[in-house]
């Protein structure tokens, strides 16, 4: 495929997209704020050189988070600019740096409108996060001599098949980016092999990224609320159709006065896991109704995690963890949060997104895979049953996330070779 091919494809999909925007705002109406943003058109305006980095959503910008507050330290005098795909990534931005930096919706992949995005902020350097790549916008950077780095690039064999059939506008677009800092030697060989050049190995930022100050204390006081006598069992970043499945491992695995917590990757799944625990259990107790002081009926045996920012509080207070979007054929989530604050990682057999750090905790002894929930149900008998496998699991995750960093500082090393 030729690039002006695929910027006729998108041409022809243009007229649909308000149609996209309605449609997801029936479940989340915030799509339809800043919607001219899509399409190239900004009211804020910034009066200094500008930094952008492009986070696509609530991952993204964790990951981008020990990087973003050391390009706040280190360059005073530039206006760090977030863009974003979704309205839950443009909401984590608020709630990790506030004011501190600008942020936008990035537009759709049309000349026009990121033409328009480029002539209104004027960047200095462009940085997109981990597997974004927009032909027409790398095009125009190229045009307008913007660097433009991909950072904490992650590219699965899944992905990098799909990028291939895409031939010319894929290798040229990778062609294009100024350079690109790679989390793992296994990335760098497949982003290599589809065109890219300049390409280094750096490691992987989320290493770096710290719990919050006050998040082993708010994980405590969260404990309190469950029970500290009571085992404690978190299913993190659930996507759809897992839940059933972690509901059927829990009853199998008939550990006594044990709580299981929820946590659904996505916030607008809220309401369909709440229904569901109606459902399936005989009664569960949503986080948002918790207030300090209220504690957990000893009788409740869920909980559902439907608040926003609170991974690092939802680790602390468990005993073990298990790591969503890997029970079904979904690519997996990250389990790097979860080993920093010491936690037994669970893991299940699907996790093309995230291969070579899952691999890489489960050789440290980190974290163990299950195939499926019968197999999950086992473990989880196992580690609950054994306090030492747990406390050998804990220093284990430690060690395995304290090793890993320093992507950070190599991130922005690079960086500075442009700026």
């Amino acid at each position: 495929m030729s690039r002006n091919i695929y910027t006729l494809l998108l041409y022809l999909l243009l007229p649909f997209t308000p149609l996209k925007l309605l449609w997801r705002a029936r479940k989340q109406p915030e799509y339809l704020a800043h919607w001219q943003e899509r399409y190239g058109f900004y009211k804020l305006k910034p009066h200094k050189p500008v930094i952008w980095l492009h986070c696509v959503s609530v991952g993204e910008t964790r990951a981008a988070e020990p990087l973003i507050k050391s390009l706040l330290a280190q360059h005073p005098n530039h206006q760090i600019l977030l863009t974003h795909t979704t309205p839950t990534g443009r909401a984590t931005s608020e709630q990790l740096f506030g004011s501190s930096v600008a942020r936008a919706y990035l537009p759709y992949d049309l000349p026009f409108a990121v033409n328009r995005f480029l002539r209104h902020f004027k960047p200095a350097i462009g940085v997109l996060m981990e597997t974004e790549l927009w032909f027409n916008l790398i095009a125009s950077c190229q045009q307008r001599k913007t660097p433009l780095l991909l950072v904490n690039a992650r590219l699965s064999e899944k992905s990098a098949q799909g990028y291939h059939k895409l031939g010319e506008v894929a290798q040229l677009g990778l062609q294009g980016l100024t350079a690109v800092a790679a989390q793992t030697a296994q990335d760098a060989a497949r982003l290599q092999n589809l065109g890219a050049n300049n390409v280094s190995i750096i490691g992987n930022i989320k290493f770096d990224v710290a719990p919050q100050d006050d998040a082993a204390m708010k994980g405590q006081l969260l404990r309190n609320m469950l029970g500290n006598q009571r085992p404690v069992f978190l299913a993190a970043s659930t996507r759809d159709g897992e839940e059933e499945l972690i509901l059927d491992a829990v009853a199998k695995a008939n550990i006594p006065n044990l709580l299981t917590i929820i946590v659904p990757r996505h916030p607008q799944r809220f309401e369909v896991v709440a229904e569901l625990l109606k459902k399936k259990t005989s009664g569960f107790v949503s986080r948002s109704s918790l207030t300090n002081g209220s504690n957990v009926n000893p009788q409740t045996s869920f909980v559902l995690g439907d608040s926003m920012g609170e991974m690092f509080t939802y680790y602390a207070c468990c005993d073990v963890a298990f790591i969503g979007g890997s029970l079904l054929p979904l690519g997996g989530q990250n389990l790097i949060e979860a080993c920093s604050m010491g936690k037994p990682v669970l893991i299940g057999p699907h996790t093309f997104n995230f291969e070579q750090v899952t691999e890489m905790a489960i050789a440290a002894g980190a974290a163990l895979r299950v195939q499926d929930s019968s197999d999950l149900a086992r473990h989880l008998q196992t580690l609950f049953a054994d306090a030492g496998k747990q406390n050998t699991m804990r220093a284990a995750a430690l060690r395995f996330s304290n090793e890993s960093r320093g992507a950070t500082g190599r991130t922005l090393s690079l960086l500075q070779q442009y700026l």
